[in-house]
């Protein structure tokens, strides 16, 4: 997919995943034939602990599922000094339509957001610095997280374990089905959003259409909150957070001439700049309060926290593109859109500085799938691609001096 590589590391590199490639796609073809739910990943775990061992790894699995395992010098010239590289184990509660001969055994369930992808390329790219590790300048851990889907996600229960001791900077890749196989885009600052779950349910005194005067019309309430909340967000959030609340299910009465008693709406609420979603959530319930305050109706805001947005530290971002254009070509990166989908990485990143940057999974020419579907399909050289990409970042960021601007976050 790119010409030979010019630094000789960085050939050596793409070399031992190349050797993989075989073994490495038919483990994702593994995986994907059986996923697990988050938290539930003992399989998944299993394939991925016993593979490192093979290799003369020690992976320190955690309880339940996950694992991480180190490779490479625990102090460093520079130091004590650790990359991690992040994977995630988790599928989907979707149907797999994908119809090929790997798809998924367990019904229901389906690797729809590529994390079978993730977690090979993780995988490639420890079994490849193992080969080199007596080389390293700085050592690397391979965290292989649970529950990415499920929020507030699987990372805090990598960091309440002790994953992320000792770790300067961190590393990762999402699937892009938009983006074709061997490319590789990034961002600067925000590249996901937070994305919380709200609920707001109201309780009035029902009765006949014919008399609403006599109740708390719930349904009508249930409106003003619907269209006010979210222009009220709009004017009282600054406008370049990219703030965005989104209803996805209202339930309310049974019958054409009798107002319910309850009524609830339910939605999302997604934000880019994290010191706007550490202030939304009273403005949000502030707004639904003042929507209804006059209609004689009770209010219940449920208001889930869920993951704060990913925020792509500029050095590090760096390290990813010059990853890229040395193992998968100069014209290999690209400019990459915001996206208001959440991603529990934005955790490690409160902690660490570091960067994701999207994989390209598309054949050039070939359908364009999206993610979180159950027909999703992905040229399988982005394992390749993923694994010496992550190889390659963690060798340029242990050979780079420490940035002031990417100090730890206390």
């Amino acid at each position: 997919m790119a010409p030979e590589p010019a630094d000789a590391g960085a050939r050596e590199l793409a070399d031992l995943v190349a050797g993989l490639r075989d073994e490495l796609v038919a483990i994702r073809r593994d995986l994907h034939a059986h996923p697990e739910l988050g938290r539930t990943e003992e399989r998944t775990t299993r394939v991925v602990a016993e593979r490192l061992r093979a290799a003369g790894l020690r992976p320190h699995v955690l309880p339940g599922s996950g694992l991480w395992c180190d490779i490479g010098p625990t102090v460093g010239p520079r130091g004590t000094r650790r990359v991690a590289l992040r994977a995630d184990l988790d599928g989907l509660p979707v149907p797999d339509a994908c119809r090929l001969p790997w798809a998924s055994t367990v019904r229901g369930v389906a690797h729809a957001c590529g994390h079978d992808v993730h977690t090979t390329a993780v995988l490639g790219a420890g079994l490849a610095l193992a080969q080199v590790a007596d080389r390293l300048e700085a050592g690397v851990r391979l965290i292989f997280q649970p529950a990415e889907e499920v929020q507030p996600g699987g990372s805090l229960d990598v960091m309440a374990a002790g994953g992320l001791d000792g770790v300067d900077r961190i590393f990762a890749v999402h699937c892009d089905p938009k983006l074709d196989v061997g490319l590789v885009g990034t961002r600067i600052g925000p590249i996901t959003s937070a994305s919380d779950e709200v609920t707001v349910t109201l309780t009035g005194r029902g009765g006949h259409t014919s008399r609403p005067h006599l109740t708390g019309d719930v349904v009508f309430a249930l409106g003003q909150v619907i269209t006010q909340v979210p222009a009220v967000l709009g004017r009282r959030l600054d406008p370049r957070s990219g703030v965005n609340l989104t209803w996805g299910a209202v339930r309310a009465g049974t019958v054409h001439n009798a107002i319910p008693a309850t009524g609830t709406v339910m939605g999302t609420l997604r934000c880019l700049d994290v010191r706007a979603w550490e202030h939304a959530s009273q403005v949000f319930e502030q707004a639904v309060h003042d929507a209804v305050r006059s209609l004689g109706v009770e209010v219940e805001v449920k208001h889930q926290r869920g993951v704060p947005p990913v925020e792509n530290r500029e050095g590090s971002t760096g390290v990813l593109e010059a990853a890229a254009r040395d193992v998968l070509g100069p014209e290999s990166v690209r400019l990459t859109e915001q996206s208001l989908g959440g991603e529990d990485f934005a955790w490690y990143l409160q902690k660490v500085p570091g960067a994701m940057a999207r994989l390209g999974t598309r054949t050039p020419g070939g359908h364009t799938y999206d993610i979180h579907q159950g027909d999703l399909r992905v040229d399988e050289r982005a394992v390749e691609a993923g694994a010496v990409l992550l190889a390659r970042a963690a060798q340029l960021a242990g050979r780079a001096a420490p940035d002031p601007a990417e100090r730890r976050h206390d």
